[in-house]
């Protein structure tokens, strides 16, 4: 009998933290360092408008003449991430993710965002693929 797809829902972090766009970049280097995550989806007004990753970061702070301490998260963040609905089925996020190289995806129902699917998540979910079905 054939098991349905899981979706984003069963292996995202849920409640991920976010940071508003008008933010210090420093904060949120601060945040990420604190909560240790590498991802934090950027808000204004409540919305989803960017996603900032720690390599963003990295890549502000090692170009030439950037004043880092001056930079808001507005600056570095990467506009237009990958959103999927909390429903969306685990396979097809995966596979978009790996065809673009994305580390994450935001996972936002009803313009609310509810969790952060990563790449530890979906190798999380493979290795429970792994431990089911292979043996």
């Amino acid at each position: 009998m054939p098991t349905a797809i899981p979706t984003v829902a069963d292996y995202m972090t849920k409640a991920p933290h976010t940071i508003g766009a008008d933010q210090p970049l420093r904060e949120a280097e601060r945040r990420m360092h604190e909560f240790r995550v590498r991802h934090l989806p950027v808000l204004a007004g409540g919305r989803l408008v960017g996603l900032l990753s720690d390599r963003d970061i990295a890549l502000v702070a090692s170009l030439p003449n950037v004043d880092v301490e001056s930079l808001k998260v507005s600056d570095a963040m990467s506009q237009d991430p990958y959103a999927v609905t909390s429903n969306a089925p685990l396979d097809e996020v995966a596979e978009t993710m790996a065809r673009h190289r994305y580390g994450s995806a935001v996972v936002v129902d009803g313009g609310e965002v509810k969790g952060v699917f990563t790449t530890t998540d979906a190798l999380r979910a493979l290795a429970e693929y792994i431990r089911r079905y292979a043996s």
